[in-house]
């Protein structure tokens, strides 16, 4: 396998050393790749959610794919669920190597455009790290937090210099890194009002220093560049609530802020309509908060305010249709009324290749969800899931794979991790099960009692009240 990659890579050196002289410009770049344990046979790669081609990979799992015309900057390569971007010049003959058990800590480059791209996995894993950091700090009085912070970006700006005076990287490079290193740092502060202790969140803002917010004079709400960008949007997505806070004061009058609220969340979406014209970044945040509000929202009345709210300022007709159907299938999971009727798969010979949900249900019952794409979420929650079984044996809990892969694949995941297969299952038609049962986020759980009426249909197993919901469920 390494003398295969070696080969490649002197290969694409090569090709791309060599220099037609009857063209000015050399405009292309190579992107190749090895994936282990793949969840589809293909990887999907785009540019600014425009799908350039759906590359599939050979019988041993790698790919070679060129693009011509290549249009410099971020590129998002997708692989089952999970996604990465990476940045492509001309002349780049970028490879790639990672796990999807382990998608991006295993992620490796190597080839023309290699130290780029591995500056940005090694700077995005420690800012994933970095983020429980903040937490700790939001815990500060805001001059010390904002010291504290202050001199993470300046580490961070010494190691970008550090790395420049080394690799001497193209103006597109540093313009990215400058860009992740100022909207990471951005959005430490934008986040510290929210995680900081204390219930009342507009007084919070009030006793900040007047200059802990002066980078917001520069901010451009609309910038084309840094649409489809992780920083960008993460910042704007925290701004933006923060903002909210202000408007939602004024009405609210100091009361304790409730990020679920209808108010709250109808502040925010017209904060972004006015505030935001730029189609792609605006529909983006618009349709995440929305999700957000709705995911957890139980009150029909609310949910289709909102709604309303939404399909008057969003310009996506893809993603309006996706949210009326949506908010309709939550409003239908009220409780008191039966489960929806689905047809599932058993991993189990003994059953019968197909079967109704229904037929399952004869007790107070636990509906879980998984997927290959949330790695982690399927691993803790199966852990969780097996220690609720051992002290709740009077309630069945059922776990659904909700992935659109084959049978075998999810089996083999869940004997590779030792976790048993009774009460295991695959929807039989995946996409039709996720709008019915409306999931999202990952973690929804959904209770429902002997005579298989919902109980609870939006709850979570790793809530600090889950186990109290057992137990009312028990007791009905």
């Amino acid at each position: 396998m390494k003398l295969y990659f070696t080969f490649i890579i002197i290969l694409l050196t090569i090709m791309g050393c060599k220099k037609d002289s009857d063209e000015a410009t050399i405009n292309f770049a190579y992107l190749g790749g090895e994936i282990i344990n793949p969840n589809t046979n293909y990887i999907v790669l785009s540019k600014n959610e425009a799908i350039i081609d759906t590359v599939k990979l050979d019988g041993r799992n790698r790919f070679l794919y060129k693009i011509d015309d290549l249009n410099e900057g971020l590129y998002t390569f997708r692989h089952g669920g999970d996604f990465q971007l990476i940045l492509l010049e001309p002349e780049d003959s970028l490879l790639f190597r990672l796990n999807t058990l382990d998608f991006d800590e295993s992620l490796v480059y190597s080839g023309n455009g290699d130290k780029k791209n591995n500056y940005f996995i090694n700077e995005y894993l420690e800012n994933e790290q970095e983020e429980k950091y903040i937490v700790q700090l939001c815990q500060l009085d805001g001059f010390t937090f904002q010291k504290r912070v202050d001199s993470l970006r300046t580490s961070k700006l010494k190691a970008l210099e550090n790395f420049t005076n080394k690799y001497d990287p193209s103006p597109l490079f540093l313009k990215i890194a400058k860009a992740n290193i100022d909207y990471s740092y951005f959005s430490s502060k934008e986040v510290y009002p929210f995680v900081h202790y204390g219930k009342n969140k507009a007084a919070i803002l009030k006793s900040l220093n007047e200059d802990f917010y002066d980078y917001r004079k520069a901010i451009d709400y609309n910038d084309a560049f840094l649409s489809n960008h992780h920083n960008y949007n993460k910042f704007l997505r925290y701004n933006l609530s923060n903002l909210s806070l202000k408007t939602h004061d004024k009405h609210d009058h100091n009361a304790c802020y409730d990020r679920n609220s209808l108010c709250y969340n109808l502040d925010r979406l017209k904060l972004i309509d006015s505030l935001i014209t730029n189609p792609t970044v605006k529909d983006e945040l618009l349709y995440h908060f929305a999700m957000g509000f709705l995911s957890k929202s139980k009150n029909e009345e609310s949910n289709n305010t909102l709604l309303k709210s939404f399909l008057s300022k969003s310009e996506s007709e893809k993603s309006k249709a996706l949210m009326v159907r949506y908010t309709h299938s939550i409003n239908r999971l009220k409780a008191g009324v039966k489960l929806p009727e689905i047809n599932l798969i058993s991993y189990n010979e003994d059953d019968e290749d197909e079967l109704k949900i229904s037929t399952l249900i004869d007790s107070p019952t636990v509906l879980s969800f998984w997927s290959h794409a949330y790695y982690e979420h399927f691993k803790e929650s199966h852990y969780k899931l097996k220690e609720l079984k051992a002290k709740y044996p009077e309630v069945k809990f059922i776990v659904i794979n909700i992935d659109n892969y084959g049978l075998e694949k999810s089996k083999r995941l869940l004997e590779g991790h030792g976790f048993n297969n009774t009460n295991e299952f695959k929807f039989k038609n995946p996409e039709e099960a996720l709008e019915l049962f409306a999931i999202y986020p990952m973690t929804k759980t959904i209770l429902v009692d002997k005579n298989k009426k919902i109980i609870n249909s939006n709850t979570n197993i790793f809530s600090a009240h889950f186990e109290e919901q057992l137990l009312g469920l028990i007791n009905r």
